[in-house]
Parts: structure tokens; C-alpha cells; sequence
């Protein structure tokens, strides 16, 4: 079941695989991208490319969807998934993750709290760095691992119990035939015994 459904996930939202292997900026890998264990679909790939997809998604540098491709490839994470999920951080959603990230760094470096307007560039990051880019830095390093944690247990688990709810189904599938299989037996048990029956009495 889950990987009926990332399989439906993958052919909606993300491209070709084939014309993925051509794209310009992947070229920089190499042959390696051609590698099929790079492009399976298992517990290991996909759990493993959601946690490295999830960290390059919230680390703030250029060419995101590179990085999670490298990191898939150094792990053996699915690619297409890992590149995917890069896309979790887009104008949307980085003010809110650039926020989360200077609390955390900025509860754990210990500064008070600083007032400043975003910009989604690696450039203002570093100009920033000794007021609030250091906190965000640190904050994003952290965020990226704790999500790609919680996101790699998340679809092991996930994946565990469609595999456990899958077996229980053909398990109550098999003892139903089972019973449909006893149930017909003994009906011709009964036929044959009445037929038996009226052969004595005539």
C-alpha cells in the first residue's frame, strides 16, 4: 500500500526519471545517477531519501535540490524523493522555517531576542552573521537534522505498519477461503449422504 502510494506521489508531482538523468545540473554527478539503486523504491531508499530530502531542505544555500541529490546519492536515498522534498522549503514556507530556526539557534547561543527583516539570500545570511545569521545558521543545521530524523523514522513506521496491515488482510483473506473451503466440503458430505440415504430407502 505504501509504496502503491508514493508510486502515485512520484508520477503526479515529480518529473520523468529519464528526463531527470538528462537535467543539466545533475550532469555534475556523472554516470553515477544512472545507478538503478538510486531510483528503487524500498524502505531503505525512501525512508533514507526523506530524511536526507528534509535536512537539504532546510539548510539555507543555493541549489538545494543538488544538495539533497548529493546527499541521496552519498546514502543510497531514493533520488527523485530526496530531490522532491527540497521543495518543502519555497517562498511560502521559508519565512516561517527562517523563524523557527533563529529561536532555536538563538535559545541555544544564548542571545536576546533581535528584530530584523528577512531576505532570501545566502549573502544576507552571512552579511547578518553577527547578529542574527549565526542563530539562523545554527537553527537550520539543527532543524534539518531533527526533521530528517523524525521524517526518516516516520516513513519507517509508516511503512512497517502498511506491511503489517497488508499481511493481516491476506491472513484474513486465506482463513476466509479456508472456511468458504470447509463450509463447501461439508456440503457435499451432506449431499452425498443424502443421496446415499434415498439409494437405501429405494
Amino acid at each position: 500500500m505504501t509504496k502503491k502510494l508514493i508510486k502515485k506521489f512520484i508520477h503526479r508531482f515529480i518529473p520523468n526519471p529519464n528526463e531527470l538523468k538528462e537535467h543539466k545540473h545533475l550532469k555534475i554527478f556523472g554516470n553515477i545517477i544512472h545507478d538503478p539503486n538510486l531510483w528503487h523504491l524500498n524502505r531503505y531508499s525512501v525512508s533514507t531519501a526523506f530524511g536526507v530530502g528534509l535536512f537539504a531542505a532546510l539548510i539555507p544555500v543555493p541549489f538545494q535540490m543538488l544538495l539533497a541529490a548529493a546527499l541521496a546519492i552519498m546514502t543510497r536515498g531514493n533520488l527523485l524523493i530526496a530531490m522532491a522534498l527540497a521543495w518543502v522549503s519555497n517562498p511560502f514556507t521559508t519565512p516561517a522555517l527562517l523563524y523557527l530556526s533563529y529561536k532555536i539557534g538563538a535559545f541555544i547561543l544564548d542571545l536576546p531576542p533581535q528584530h530584523f527583516h528577512i531576505e532570501f539570500t545566502f549573502e544576507w545570511l552571512i552579511e547578518e552573521f553577527n547578529t542574527v545569521g549565526a542563530a539562523i545558521l545554527l537553527g537550520c543545521f539543527i532543524s534539518g537534522i531533527l526533521f530528517g530524523i523524525l521524517g526518516n523514522i516516520a516513513i519507517r513506521l509508516i511503512w512497517r505498519f502498511s506491511v503489517t496491515m497488508a499481511w493481516r488482510k491476506r491472513l484474513e483473506r486465506l482463513k476466509r477461503a479456508r472456511r468458504l473451503k470447509k463450509v463447501k466440503k461439508s456440503r457435499r458430505k451432506k449431499k452425498t449422504a443424502t443421496k446415499e440415504s434415498d439409494g437405501n430407502k429405494a
